[in-house]
This record gives structure tokens, sequence and C-alpha cells, in this order.
């Protein structure tokens, strides 16, 4: 029997047909693969198969016409992918102005936000910094002068603090009148009242804080047993440690009978 295996194309046919189907099976494997490159080495293999032979590839291949052919074909390729559903299920473009103006209010409802709850933050915490219902109600005391005897002293809390507050008699304001010499803290009973009448001042010592007691002392005003300071009818510093006067606190008059502290 025949050997009917296939040992190649004839010598005689090598030359011709040989090279072109191998070309043409290279190109159509390597086409949808690959690009300019590969067929541009597809190419020259085929060529050299063929050793130039213009009856397969035409003239010479090697210069400028080489480079055409080779564009020409790399043009015509389709590189494409055989999965079209990214082209099908693809959303075409809709209306920049309506999707810019969407956007613009996105973006100011978001500010809106943003800024409202800075702020309310802002806010509380100004809130809670504040002096409470009870601590403004405090702030300042209304007092009856009316209720005040000749010649009395009473104290009322204002603040957590006391204070004095004394009638004074016409003698007691000729007796404050003078400015002795050689006061520590220099002051005239004038700058201290706004009614020589009314004499209103801290009950707090300005040595240690004590509380001084009332007509007492060396000077018929206040004396602070504590360390032993000595005031005048005016509150203003005789004898003692203590470095300053008492102090004054604001206050006003509010008609004859009527003084607000604070």
């Amino acid at each position: 029997a025949a050997d009917r295996r296939w040992r190649g194309p004839h010598p005689r046919t090598a030359s011709r047909v040989g090279p072109t189907m191998l070309t043409r099976a290279i190109r159509t494997v390597a086409q949808p693969l690959a690009g300019r490159v590969a067929v541009r080495a597809v190419s020259s293999t085929a060529s050299a198969m063929a050793g130039g032979d213009p009856r397969v590839f035409g003239p010479d291949t090697t210069g400028a016409s080489s480079d055409k052919a080779l564009k020409a074909v790399s043009d015509s390729m389709d590189y494409g992918s055989s999965d079209s559903y990214f082209e099908k299920a693809r959303r075409a473009p809709g209306d920049q102005t309506k999707k810019r103006a969407f956007t613009y209010f996105v973006l100011g409802g978001a500010k809106f936000v943003y800024a409202s709850t800075v702020r309310f933050a802002i806010v509380n915490a100004l809130a809670t910094m504040s002096a409470s219902a009870d601590v403004l109600a405090l702030a300042s005391v209304e007092v009856d002068l009316g209720a005040i005897p000749l010649s009395e002293t009473v104290t009322v809390k204002w603040r957590g603090k006391p204070v004095f507050i004394r009638n004074r008699t016409e003698e007691q304001i000729a007796e404050c009148a003078d400015t002795p010499a050689g006061l520590r803290d220099p002051q005239t009973d004038a700058e201290r009242t706004e009614n020589p009448k009314w004499l209103v001042i801290l009950g707090i010592c300005t040595h240690l804080g004590c509380v001084p007691m009332s007509n007492a002392g060396d000077y018929n005003g206040w004396y602070c047993p504590c360390h032993g300071s000595h005031y005048d009818g005016s509150g203003r510093i005789r004898r003692g440690p203590a470095p300053l006067n008492l102090e004054i606190p604001p206050y006003k008059f509010v008609g004859e009978d009527k003084l607000i502290l604070g």
C-alpha cells in the first residue's frame, strides 16, 4: 500500500505555493491578536521564506513602499473585541445643563446644612457660657431705703457678698467730711458717696476677706476682729493691716426711696 502521509509540498512548487499558503495561515491567526508589529513580523518572515519572489509579494517590500503597504494593512484591520455587550449597554450622554443644575443644587444644599450645623454648635457653646436665670436674677438687687432707720446700718446680700448700707445723720456726715492727713488709701467722703446721706460699701475686709463688724472700732465705723483693722464712718482704713478702703459696689438711686445694686 502506498504511504499517504503528507511529506510537504513538491520541491518544484515549494518556492511558490509553500510560502503563499503559510503566509495566509499566519496572517489569519495573527490578525485578531496583534497590531502593526505582528503584521510587520509576519510579512518579513513570509518575504524571507519566499526569497523576495515578486509573484507573491510584488516588487521589493523593504523600502518606503513596504511601510505604506503595512500601514494600509494595519488600518484595515479591526482590533475591536468580539464582546459587544459594553457597546450595547452603554448609556447615551444626557443633557449637561440639567446635570449641572442638579449638581449645583446638591452642593448648595450640603453647604447650607454644614453652615447650619456649625451655627447651631456655636450658639449652644455660647449659651452654656452665659449666666443662668438665677444668676441673672441675683445680678441686681433692689433695696427699699425707707425701711432703714436713721443712723442705722443694714446688710443685704448681693452676688453672694455682704453689702453695708448706712443711713447717716448730719453729725456722721460732718465727721466724715474732713480728710485726715496720712491716710493709707486717700479718698474724700464725696468721692465715696453719691448721696452724702447714704453710704453703700462692700462688707469685705481688704486684708484677708473677713466681714467687719458695723458700728464698732475706734472711729465709729467698722472693725475687723480677725486682725484688728479699723475703718471710719466712710469706710476708709485708719488703723490695722488692711491695705485699702472698703470697696464701693456699683449702685444707683431710683427715686428717693429705692436703690438698685449692680
